[in-house]
């Protein structure tokens, strides 16, 4: 099934009514999501960090259209920031912009971010700035370069490997001493936007790679792809640079196997869980990155299912 398929799918609603009943697809899910509660997202959390392994955590939503929405979504940053420091889980914090109201008003997001970001310098806790579409890019750059101003690396943001833009974007977030996460991008984008070609998203996102670990600060480099991966872990080895320079990022739930191995290796790693009601949109995303992972994901689950039986 093409990938836009998935993301036309992610937008339908009324799908989501439809299935979030259905006991099969909520199995899935729960592979993948960590339940829908900031308790269980803890509980997720408390086991991935006996070995070691960081955690940043991400309540699902995005794209809100009211200003009480956003003061809730506000709200629950803010109880999931007190969940981390109560409980002394090894973690931080993802969020999306467009949670906090950047598609009402700029200035009503920077207030929910104020408040988010106060309360985490008073935890010492680490936020993310997610990256969306296309047609919230420069806004989100806008609105981070502002946050790091006030609050330095108590915040950092996401970069797409697969647009045009991103090489001159790292180049100016490096300058700034600014902590990137960088991925492939899982948005359909047109092509005067975006790389198509797999080939060349991988290519970007190296060439990306590099330059975050010569000179970033504290890059993560998040991909399941274990090519990317081994060009990393080639590129430090022969480079010296240590491995408390940077992390892997990984989703919960998927390459596990790949998760724990890097970890024997003494590499850092930390896994976005990401959790709550709207995991289906979430589903959705994740199955148009890649064809295979509609197998594997399906696999995963069937597989586990008859273990128990």
């Amino acid at each position: 099934m093409p990938s836009n398929v998935f993301l036309w799918l992610s937008e339908q609603r009324y799908l989501f009514n439809f299935i979030k009943s259905n006991s099969l697809a909520r199995t899935m899910a729960s592979r993948f999501v960590a339940g829908e509660t900031i308790e269980t997202a803890i509980q997720a959390a408390q086991i991935l960090n006996t070995d070691g392994t960081k955690v940043s955590l991400d309540s699902l939503g995005e794209s809100v259209a009211s200003r009480d929405e956003t003061a809730a979504a506000c709200d629950e940053i803010v109880r999931i920031l007190n969940a981390i420091s109560d409980t002394g889980v090894d973690g931080n914090v993802s969020l999306k912009l467009t949670q906090l109201g950047l598609d009402i008003d700029r200035a009503l997001c920077i207030d929910n971010m104020h408040q988010i970001l106060t309360r985490a310098k008073e935890l010492d806790t680490f936020v993310r700035i997610d990256m969306e579409g296309s047609a919230h890019t420069e806004r989100t750059l806008d609105v981070f370069a502002e946050l790091h101003g006030a609050y330095g690396n108590l915040t950092g943001v996401v970069i797409q490997s697969y647009l045009h833009r991103s090489k001159s974007d790292i180049e100016n977030l490096i300058s700034r001493g600014a902590r990137v996460r960088l991925v492939k991008g899982a948005y359909a984008e047109p092509p005067e936007l975006a790389f198509q070609k797999m080939k060349e998203i991988r290519a970007s996102y190296v060439v990306l790679m590099k330059l975050l670990l010569d000179g970033g600060t504290y890059p993560g480099i998040a991909t399941h792809d274990e090519r990317l991966i081994q060009q990393a872990v080639e590129y430090v080895g022969k480079n010296d640079i240590p491995p408390e320079r940077f992390e892997f990022q990984m989703l919960y739930g998927v390459r596990r196997d790949l998760q724990k191995k890097l970890r024997r290796q003494g590499f850092n790693v930390r896994i976005y869980i990401p959790f709550g009601c709207n995991w289906y949109p979430y589903m959705m995303r994740r199955l148009a990155e890649r064809s295979t992972n509609v197998a594997f994901m399906v696999g995963s689950v069937f597989k586990e299912m008859l273990s128990r039986n």
